[in-house]
């Protein structure tokens, strides 16, 4: 039953020991004393580092994009993605039920790092009003008008706000949208529930197809690979290139944003 279940069934976390090289060391002594001689790792750019310095060691490590911020750039879509916009997307439906019949603006802190995809993604497929992220910047003079507008043009009776985490205190925000517009502000940040869940149909058919490539790359004899999915094909990188990739624009999505409101 392991294809239905969220989380991880090893249990494994992050180990900020592992950058130090006698950690890498006995990582490999302890692999080669059980007959390990290659691993398929799944995670984010930690993940994907450390792969790579075990692969220097040699150890055949093949790298699977898993993490909800969709953050590694060697791919479209990582695994874990689809599921938390589904967990979002859910969640947001519900708080727009209870907005609309209040006159609120309910603002959503979603999670991602650095990475503004899980609030993009989310916001465009809620009808997000306005979505925040390191990408757009953060203004909240211009915020605070543009919901004005929203309410006193466009006669709108409620907002939802989607805003990546680490950007501005979110209860705060919605005091201040309560108190300079006609709305009543109201934060919601969806926190670690984003992480859980039963897979999406659409994450269980990527680490499959996915988990597939990395045996066979195993099999072949490939070491220190990355593996993910460009345009719907199944690409191999190495870790050294797949970790150089620079962090893609979503400029496209952010305008038809603009085009929709």
């Amino acid at each position: 039953d392991i294809m239905i279940r969220g989380g991880t069934i090893l249990g494994s976390a992050r180990l900020v020991e592992f950058k130090q090289p006698e950690v890498v060391d006995q990582a490999v002594a302890n692999l080669l004393e059980f007959g390990i001689d290659a691993l398929v790792v799944i995670g984010g750019d930690g993940t994907y580092k450390g792969a790579q310095a075990l692969s220097e060691k040699g150890i055949s490590c093949m790298a699977l994009p898993g993490t909800i911020d969709n953050d590694i750039f060697s791919t479209d879509y990582t695994i874990g993605f689809n599921t938390a916009v589904e967990t979002i997307v859910e969640n947001v439906d519900r708080l727009r039920d209870t907005s609309s019949s209040h006159n609120r603006c309910s603002v959503v802190e979603v999670m991602g790092n650095k990475c503004g995809d899980l609030a993009i993604f989310s916001g465009l497929v809620c009808g997000a009003e306005m979505i925040i992220t390191n990408e757009t910047g953060y203004d909240e003079k211009d915020l605070l008008e543009k919901l004005t507008y929203f309410s006193e043009v466009r006669k709108k009776n409620h907002a939802i706000v989607m805003i990546s985490e680490k950007i501005t205190d979110v209860s705060r925000l919605a005091k201040q949208i309560s108190l300079k517009t006609p709305f009543s502000g109201r934060d919601t940040v969806l926190g670690h529930i984003q992480r859980g869940g039963s897979p999406s149909p659409d994450d269980r058919l990527l680490a499959t197809r996915l988990g597939d490539q990395a045996v066979e790359n195993i099999q072949n004899g490939l070491r220190g690979h990355s593996i993910g999915i460009i345009n719907n094909q199944i690409v191999s990188l190495t870790l050294e290139e797949a970790l150089a990739l620079p962090p893609r624009s979503r400029q496209s999505y952010f305008s038809l944003h603009d085009r929709l409101v």
